[in-house]
């Protein structure tokens, strides 16, 4: 029987840890780090560390957070943002990542992908999809942290990454993303024919929302930021001045495993 893996997702401009919504008005919350140290401590199964300002700098600049992150912390990392060659994957991998997750330049460049699985193997390459409703109703999967419209369908973008051979997907739902507004069960139901593991991430603003998702849909994983992080802020846990928006109730990794665990379904840990 498969296992969800809960994965807390760190999105990081420069040396900080920020949260926004639609990927778009980031708010500093402080240090990344300290968020992983306690992720890691209380039940992550993995990390998901994505450079938001890297597509803008044409560049990753993780490296040195990476490795800061992975002397202390013995769970997967995967990193993303500006991910364009094979020796960005290189430079990440050699910094303690065991992932990469590419978005634009897999778009642009499909062969890219076949070059990446060869060199790494397709359980090291993870094809993030940011995807928006369209007016016409559709799904679009866009690039440059969700800024740019690739006018790729995101179900035909996901099927042709599955046919190329890449080991899993991260999907984000930019529409929900840091609102609020719990899963875009519509965009989940899209992807129930996606046959390679896909992580989930975008809009979950409670634990029942979480809970429902799991129940409902054959999910391998679920990346979530602003509940985790906001829940260690409230804790004092993490020192920040942010204030919690009303619109998320924040819970923990344990709480949510928990919760899980007493309605049969099974985690990592």
């Amino acid at each position: 029987m498969k296992k969800i893996r809960i994965i807390p997702r760190l999105d990081i401009k420069g040396t900080n840890l920020v949260k926004g919504i639609h990927l778009e008005g980031l708010r500093i919350l402080g240090n990344p780090s300290n968020f992983a140290e306690n992720y890691y401590k209380n039940g992550a199964d993995e990390l998901l560390l994505m450079d938001v300002v890297a597509s803008l700098y044409e560049r990753n600049g993780l490296s040195e957070l990476i490795s800061e992150i992975s002397k202390n912390i013995f769970i997967p990392i995967t990193v993303g943002g500006g991910i364009r060659n094979i020796l960005d994957i290189k430079n990440v991998l050699r910094a303690g990542a065991d992932k990469v997750s590419i978005n634009t330049a897999a778009i642009n460049n499909k062969e890219f992908i076949k070059e990446a699985i060869n060199e790494f193997g397709s359980s090291t390459i993870t094809i993030a999809i940011e995807a928006i409703k369209g007016l016409d109703g559709e799904y679009y999967a866009f690039t440059d942290n969700g800024r740019e419209n690739s006018g790729l369908k995101a179900i035909e973008w996901a099927k042709e990454v599955e046919r190329l051979g890449v080991g899993e997907i991260i999907l984000t739902s930019v529409d929900n993303e840091g609102a609020g507004k719990g899963f875009d069960f519509n965009l989940l139901e899209l992807f129930k024919s996606i046959n390679i593991p896909v992580i989930y991430h975008g809009g979950i603003n409670n634990i029942e929302n979480a809970l429902n998702a799991c129940e409902k849909f054959d999910i391998q994983g679920i990346s979530i930021a602003s509940c985790f992080h906001y829940k260690l802020i409230k804790d004092n846990t993490i020192n920040s001045r942010v204030n919690c928006p009303k619109s998320i109730s924040g819970f923990s990794i344990k709480k949510l495993k928990s919760i899980l665990k007493d309605n049969n379904i099974l985690t990592r840990k």
